[in-house]
């Protein structure tokens, strides 16, 4: 059984059991960052696994190997053993765990910590240059047969992740802990049951004076709450959304409470890549069964499909790829997700009639695009490359610009309703506006399919105007639930 471990960064002892505690339900051990704590807390860390009362793993990492401590080796081994010294007959008041780097020698500290039930984590953090033979490196670091083995490996792409899933297979069996650091990587500490690891660590979010132990830890509740990290196994089917770089995204809370309520051994996680091909690479390796694909991979990706629905043809982007006997297909259910939102929200049964304004040509643009074209709107796409919105407008007979100040006066031809689909407006940017030099007269409808922060600048300043707006919330959850059908071969379960 996998077990998570929040690892504890604060400055004081008092300061991580503050949090622990409020954690607690979410956690099965502790890993006492003692690195981080001020140089007088050190003093106090023998008493901590009693004052924690669950397991805890005792770490005193070298800044070398990603962690705090500057302080020399000699002192650094003297707190170990302070650390492990007066060990009790309960082994509970005794630390349950030692982290020891692979290139540490301490033969009579390693066999008193074993009389007294502590294990030792044998452990050793790198970057991804060291791929190769790295499960003969893993299986050379046992020393003794009840040591676990733990492997961190920096993930500067989702190669390096690749790479540990083909060592987890290779060590299959073997007590072990894997798992990848990097923001990137986040997908091998939410899979760590696949990877057959030991502990997943975690780090808290938010928290006053508490940094994370290493980049891409879940925050714990994320990870049991969101993730479901408990109620999946190993086995658990896999699907997720591939983007970059992800800052900004409601499809894992959307598709993870369905697998919740249909009581289903899966999980949607994201895989944040800048590369379409190394993500198909991984797919394969972790039996990946179905994505959503956002920016900006929504035309990256069609080389990879051996099937492309009609939509994806017409539109030339693909929103959403299933695994097949034959490879891979792709849909789009952006188009569809898009015009149902923005009929509804207007009362209209198509765009007849309707002069719009499409800021953007990248794969949601082309959806949109395409759409009011089949609804029968006329269209003027601007895009800050005009040369990429003429390529767009071409197919469709529709007119285009660039975005600076000369297609201000173009825009008022075309002002029934203003779309807006690039990430211009996205968090963190919040504040970065596509057509702030344009003046909303309060008669468009402004719909931007950003929708997180609910309301853009654009929309701000559109419905300060008195103008009708309408973010992309609702899209997102119809071109969801096409998704789902996509990805299970049924409708989606309103109820």
């Amino acid at each position: 059984m996998t077990k998570i471990c929040l690892c504890l960064t604060g400055e004081t002892i008092g300061r991580d059991l503050e949090i622990l505690d409020k954690y607690r339900s979410c956690i099965d051990i502790a890993e006492l960052r003692v690195d981080c704590l001020l140089h007088e807390e050190r003093f106090s860390i023998r008493r901590f696994p009693e004052l924690a009362g669950l397991p805890v793993i005792l770490t005193i990492r070298r800044r070398s190997d990603g962690g705090n401590f500057e302080m020399g080796e000699s002192s650094r081994i003297a707190l170990l053993s302070r650390a492990l010294a007066f060990a009790e007959v309960d082994v509970r008041r005794n630390f349950a765990y030692v982290d020891l780097e692979e290139d540490l020698e301490l033969s009579s500290l390693e066999e008193a910590a074993r009389a007294f039930g502590t294990r030792i984590i044998r452990s050793f953090h790198s970057s991804g240059e060291c791929r190769d033979k790295l499960a003969d490196r893993i299986r050379a670091m046992y020393r003794v047969g009840d040591e676990i083995a733990k492997a961190a490996i920096k993930a500067d792409d989702l190669d390096d992740v690749t790479e540990l899933f083909k060592v987890a297979r290779e060590l299959d069996g073997m007590e072990k802990i894997l798992l990848c650091v990097g923001e990137n990587a986040v997908c091998s500490r939410i899979l760590a049951k696949k990877l057959g690891s030991h502990i997943c660590y975690t780090s808290v979010k938010g928290e006053r004076g508490l940094p994370p132990a290493a980049p891409g830890q879940p925050d714990p509740v994320e990870l049991v709450e969101l993730y479901r990290f408990r109620s999946i196994t190993k086995d658990a089917s896999i699907y997720g959304i591939l983007g970059y770089p992800l800052k900004a995204t409601s499809s894992p809370p959307f598709f993870n409470a369905v697998f919740g309520r249909e009581k289903t051994d899966a999980v949607y996680i994201p895989f944040p890549s800048q590369s379409a091909s190394k993500f198909f690479t991984l797919a394969g390796e972790i039996g990946l069964l179905g994505a959503s694909v956002t920016v900006p991979h929504k035309e990256a990706v069609l080389p990879h499909l051996a099937f492309m629905s009609e939509q994806v043809q017409s539109v030339g982007a693909c929103n959403t790829i299933v695994r097949t006997g034959n490879g891979w297909s792709g849909y789009n259910t952006d188009a569809e997700g898009f015009s149902g939102s923005l009929l509804d929200f207007t009362g209209c049964g198509d765009f007849k009639g309707k002069r719009v304004t499409i800021v953007g040509s990248g794969g949601a643009a082309r959806a949109v695009t395409s759409e009011i074209h089949r609804l029968k709107g006329k269209a003027l796409i601007l895009n800050r490359s005009e040369s990429r919105a003429a390529q767009l407008a071409g197919i469709y007979d529709f007119e285009y610009g660039g975005l600076g100040p000369e297609s201000l006066k173009r825009i008022k031809k075309f002002s029934d309703i203003i779309i807006q689909t690039t990430s211009v407006g996205m968090e963190p940017n919040v504040k970065d506006d596509p057509l702030f030099g344009y003046q909303f007269t309060g008669k468009e409808v402004v719909m931007d399919i950003i929708y997180k922060p609910e309301r853009t600048a654009l929309l701000n300043r559109a419905a300060g105007a008195g103008c009708r707006v309408l973010n992309g919330a609702d899209m997102l959850l119809r071109q969801a639930r096409l998704q789902y059908r996509h990805f299970f071969g049924r409708k989606y379960p309103f109820e």
